[in-house]
């Protein structure tokens, strides 16, 4: 078996004598690991198949208007940018493990108040509480997986984070088509559970522990993770050097191999969110059922599997194609899509001028069902261009440049800043998807969505150092000497 399978550990020399590592344990703790980011796609997926039901539910105090509907669908990226702060938080002063075991308590907590809810309040919270615990494994599982892994692991295994969420948004979609919401949100409430489970079998992180002095406890994790056969003092030693190199004063943050790597990264997370993806995600239902679709809830489920087949695709070819490559791939395809979707919506709407309830900007019902019927491929083809290009690289790579660009001294607390940017930015956009078809229109909101993806690809183009082939060492230097 691959899991099996010796291997010579990254910076020793190959020969027959060399430390043999094996890989079937580190995958196991991986696998309990990425369970975290099923339950955030999870509830990221939740509200799509959800808020339909709710909009048309008999009991008036969970009914939900269109703009109760924007804050069920955004609060949760409110809760996550707490969550990021909180998670930068408790990642160094009660470790990774402990970290990723306590996020299961606002999960659990906060799908039993979304299931035992009496008022639109209630789901308000529900959801504020799960979107906490996905801010913290937003931050969490990466450092965990990347501390555990080997180099010559770590890109595949830290890929299955990205991967994990889009299952989990996928999983939502498909059971909720035949579960109703309390049902649904007993179900995303398991993977969780399962994750507080195997996580309480799996080590701490080598690094972490040897930070904390716990020498024998990190030759005991090393041991877990890499088998009996590999040189875990040499690793240990490695592991030791980097340990006492980092450390970081505020007055760092003038020098530029510093606050170039920031920004770059915060823009990262900027453009990752102003392409609209989570707007097109958390609305994928509405969107259908507002362009006229009969059967939406299908049409979501096709969404997410295209997202899971290009989000793997991405993951097998990054460390061919490049970095910014797929960066300008996935920006490109974006920005014709949703050039694509608001001429869409343009051609199928009537004049709505007339209409001053802020309801119908939500209702897209006034399109003549001829027009509708003609062109209904297009929004279908524009939508699933759109996931599929954002998979391939503007999903994934942000995330992974991030890991890269920032000195090891410094990855903690900048990875930090560039997580909280990106859920303030996810909520933005989310919270105002709304407003922003109320003000400019659906073709208008599509418009200016395709207008961010072509900023990014300049961005990219001008920005973003090329990091494939480089070791962090190399990328480092990069950032001093320019």
């Amino acid at each position: 078996m691959a899991a099996e399978e010796s291997r010579c550990l990254l910076g020793r020399p190959a020969s027959d004598s060399c430390p043999r590592v094996q890989n079937k344990k580190l995958y196991l703790a991986t696998f309990a690991a990425v369970l975290g980011p099923l339950s955030f796609g999870f509830v990221l997926g939740y509200s799509s198949p959800v808020i339909p039901e709710l909009r048309k539910i008999s009991d008036p105090k969970l009914r939900m208007d269109s703009s109760q509907a924007s804050w069920f669908g955004s609060v949760v990226t409110l809760g996550a940018a707490a969550g990021g702060v909180l998670g930068g938080y408790l990642v160094d002063k009660v470790g990774r493990k402990l970290s990723l075991m306590l996020c299961s308590i606002p999960y659990v907590f906060g799908y039993i108040v979304i299931i035992s809810a009496q008022n639109v309040w209630m789901l308000y919270l529900g959801r504020t509480l799960t979107g906490l615990a996905s801010g913290i494994t937003s931050l969490v599982v990466p450092v965990y997986i990347s501390e555990v892994s080997h180099p010559k692991v770590r890109g595949m295994l830290g890929s299955c984070v990205q991967l994990m969420v889009v299952t989990g948004i996928l999983g939502a979609y498909v059971a909720g088509v035949t579960l109703k919401w309390r049902w649904l949100a007993v179900l995303c409430s398991f993977p969780s559970c399962i994750m507080l489970l195997f996580m309480s079998f799996m080590p701490e992180t080598p690094r972490f522990l040897l930070n904390r002095n716990k020498r024998s406890e990190a030759i005991a994790s090393l041991c877990f993770l890499r088998g009996p056969h590999a040189d875990h003092e040499w690793e240990c030693r490695q592991i030791e050097a980097g340990v006492q190199e980092e450390g970081l004063n505020l007055s760092e943050f003038k020098n530029p191999s510093i606050y170039r790597p920031l920004l770059i990264g915060v823009a990262l997370m900027f453009f990752q969110q102003v392409t609209g993806i989570n707007a097109v995600m958390f609305y994928a239902e509405t969107i259908f059922e507002d362009a006229n679709f009969k059967d939406s809830r299908m049409a979501s489920v096709v969404v997410g599997s295209i997202q899971v087949c290009f989000t793997a695709v991405a993951a097998l070819t990054i460390d061919k194609t490049g970095r910014k490559v797929l960066l300008y791939i996935s920006g490109i395809i974006m920005a014709l899509s949703t050039a694509l979707f608001g001429l869409y919506f343009k051609m199928v709407l009537s004049n709505r001028n007339n209409s001053s309830n802020p309801d119908t900007w939500f209702t897209l019902n006034s399109a003549s069902p001829g027009t509708e019927s003609g062109i209904s491929w297009l929004a279908v083809v524009s939508l699933g261009l759109f996931v599929a290009g954002f998979a391939l690289g503007w999903g994934p790579v942000p995330w992974l440049v991030i890991s890269e660009i920032f000195p090891l001294k410094a990855r903690g607390i900048l990875s930090g800043a560039c997580v909280l940017t990106n859920w303030v930015m996810a909520f933005l956009v989310t919270k105002e998807f709304h407003d922003f078809i109320g003000f400019l229109t659906s073709s208008g909101t599509f418009w200016l969505f395709s207008a961010f993806c072509c900023l990014s690809v300049t961005f990219t183009a001008f920005y973003v150092p090329e990091t494939k082939g480089q070791t962090l060492e190399q990328i480092e230097a990069y950032f001093r000497r320019s």
